[in-house]
């Protein structure tokens, strides 16, 4: 909003369509970082605003899977928390 860059706070993937994935480690310590995950889908609207969000993302979630390796690299099968 304000045109401030702040570098080295993560990473974004840009998806064809304008869709994306962003990707950043939120805590203090080099252990027990949280990895923040962000996905977005564009949708121009009004058609698949009411899409089940899970739904709508699924191939934004595989797709960022095959890129980065968050199951692979960490052990788990899927996110703590979804909001």
């Amino acid at each position: 909003v304000d045109g401030s860059i702040s570098a080295h706070q993560g990473f974004r993937i840009l998806f064809e369509g304008g869709s994306r994935a962003v990707l950043r480690l939120s805590g203090t310590g080099t252990e027990g970082a949280t990895l923040r995950v962000y996905l977005e889908r564009y949708v121009a609207g009004p058609e698949g605003l009411t899409e089940d969000p899970q739904h709508a993302l699924a191939p934004i979630i595989a797709a960022t899977e095959d890129l980065v390796g968050i199951k692979a690299r960490t052990g788990r099968k899927g996110p703590d928390v979804i909001t």
